[in-house]
């Protein structure tokens, strides 16, 4: 959950005490939320700067990168050029083959066949350490069709239905009553991680009825009118704490 409200973040940066008022949304108390950080910390997931703040690192900063670019679907120009990366290692353990097939997922690569990902090169392929060891990139033109390719790879039918929905419900949700907070906290969290799924897939190559735009608007209304909520019950709990 802290972690959530770090990836809300831009940059992913928070003082404990805003950190500590987030989970209390949750019924977690202070102690446990502290303790929470401490293991955060100590597992090289959060950085403190000895003042109080906290900043994402590691994994989870290359997380929050990858979700400033899903939150704003930018992307480079489409040459017609797809990136390929074929996995070249082999007796892996399972583990290791999980890991592998998380980083090319998380990198927005798809899958064409066993050890065969790609994407356009309207994204750069990031890819970490251990990913780029055990494979090769390279850029080629399909002979294909371009938009039958990116359908076959990634699942945009069942992105796009849940998207859909996701619109519908940032639509009718009321920021207002007991448990605003929290469930508008849930509801922000949802939406990011679905577009964290979008594949970025050049529109050229989309529906004409793509919602990508539509759900990031409404996304972007509902996350302002959220964090003003939510900026108001932390001044109310900081005044009522000084009292």
């Amino acid at each position: 959950m802290l972690a959530s409200a770090l990836l809300g973040e831009s940059p992913p940066t928070l003082p404990v005490r805003r950190l500590v008022r987030i989970a209390a949304l949750f019924g977690i108390n202070e102690n446990r939320a502290r303790v929470a950080l401490s293991r955060m910390v100590a597992s090289g997931e959060v950085l403190g700067d000895g003042a109080g703040t906290y900043t994402l690192t590691g994994r989870l900063a290359e997380r929050a990168a990858r979700l400033a670019v899903s939150r704003t679907g930018t992307t480079a120009p489409f040459d017609g050029t797809w990136h390929v990366v074929v996995v070249t290692a082999t007796g892996d353990a399972p583990a290791t083959r999980r890991e592998r097939r998380a980083s090319l997922r998380a990198a927005r690569l798809g899958e064409l066949r066993d050890g065969t990902w790609l994407r356009p090169t309207n994204l750069e392929v990031v890819l970490d350490d251990a990913t780029s060891a055990s494979a090769v990139l390279f850029t080629s033109v399909p002979r294909v069709d371009p938009a039958a390719l990116a359908a076959s790879v990634f699942d945009l039918a069942g992105w796009a239905r849940r998207a859909e929905q996701l619109c519908d419900e940032l639509d009718t949700i009321g920021l207002d009553g007991p448990r605003a907070l929290a469930e508008g906290f849930e509801r922000d969290a949802e939406v990011l991680r679905h577009l964290q799924r979008d594949p970025l897939v050049p529109l050229e190559l989309l529906p004409a009825d793509w919602p990508g735009a539509a759900l990031r608007e409404r996304f972007d209304a509902f996350d302002a009118a959220y964090r003003h909520l939510l900026g108001t019950a932390h001044r109310s709990i900081a005044a009522a704490s000084r009292r």
